[in-house]
Formats: C-alpha cells, sequence, structure tokens
C-alpha cells in the first residue's frame, strides 16, 4: 500500500479560539455560494453556523473538518477533513476542505484532500471515497482530479447542483 508523507501540514481539531482566523473564510459570496450558505446574511453569522455544524458532527461522530495548519508557521490555512453525508439513501465518505483566502492555489488544498485520502483508506473506512463540488466550482473540480477522483454523477444536493467526483480503493491501491 502506498504512503504519503505530507511535510507542510498538520490538522488539529477545531476550537472556538479559531473563529476570528476562520471568519475570512465567509467573507467570500462565491466560496459561501459553493458551501450553501449564502443565503445567511453576514461572514459572522455564516461562520457561527459553520463552526456549530462542525462541532455538531464532531460530537455525533459524522467526521468534521480539522483545522489545517502550516508546519513551519503554525498558522491557520483552513480547514480539512472527512465527512460522513447521506447521499441518495447511501451513507458516504466525503473528503472536504475550505482554505482561507490568502492560501489558495498553493497546493494546500490537494495536499490536505490526498493525506485525508490515504488516512481513510489505510484505516479502511470505506471502499470509495467522494467529493461534493458545486457544478460551477471549477478549481475544486481540478483538487479532485489530482487527487485521482473522477467525476461519478451531477445530483441536487442540499438545494444546490453539485457534481460527485469519487474515487475507489482499488485505483488508490494500484497506483
Amino acid at each position: 500500500m502506498r504512503r504519503t508523507r505530507n511535510q507542510r501540514l498538520k490538522f488539529r481539531l477545531l476550537n472556538i479560539e479559531d473563529f476570528d482566523d476562520c471568519i475570512e473564510l465567509f467573507k467570500d459570496i462565491e466560496v459561501c455560494k459553493f458551501l450553501g450558505v449564502d443565503k445567511i446574511e453576514t461572514p459572522n453569522e455564516r461562520c457561527k453556523l459553520w463552526f456549530e455544524m462542525t462541532f455538531k458532527r464532531y460530537k455525533n461522530d459524522l467526521g468534521g473538518q480539522n483545522i489545517l495548519l502550516d508546519k513551519s508557521t503554525n498558522e491557520i490555512i483552513g480547514q480539512s477533513g472527512l465527512l460522513i453525508r447521506e447521499i441518495e439513501g447511501k451513507q458516504e465518505i466525503e473528503i472536504a476542505y475550505s482554505i482561507l483566502p490568502k492560501y489558495r492555489k498553493k497546493g494546500f488544498a490537494t495536499k490536505s484532500t490526498e493525506k485525508c485520502k490515504n488516512f481513510a483508506f489505510e484505516n479502511k473506512f470505506s471502499e470509495s471515497l467522494i467529493s461534493i463540488i458545486h457544478t460551477e466550482n471549477i478549481n475544486s473540480e481540478k483538487v479532485a482530479k489530482n487527487n485521482g477522483m473522477k467525476k461519478d454523477k451531477t445530483i441536487k444536493y442540499n438545494e444546490m447542483l453539485v457534481n460527485i467526483y469519487r474515487i475507489d480503493i482499488s485505483k488508490w491501491k494500484n497506483k
């Protein structure tokens, strides 16, 4: 089995003290559209809801995006993690991420999702993993493709039209 070491990144659980750093993500209305929180009026309210959803996931053992840190600076880059989702009546594990604006297009999304994928498959969490990507989110589609995922289908999910990208463990093992 393939194992990747990633010296740039580390993960830790989200905590309430991260709010001021994370609020930057929710000032970008396009990103909020992709995350499905664009109808909420203020960045503060969006971030508060995001934190509540993350803490609820942690509490109910449904995974969750963890804080993503740059190992060299210990700065918060964004969030990344594995989420348990129900897609068309079936439980799936999603690789998810949200990168803060000043760290985008620097490879952090690809590296963090690769680390999540490897962790999930090495620990045999599932035979396949997905990413749920808004149909207009071209950058996230590139990240999914860089992570070896292929477009599986387009569906309506939480009132949004999304593409489901997927990778099977057999493809991961053979790489």
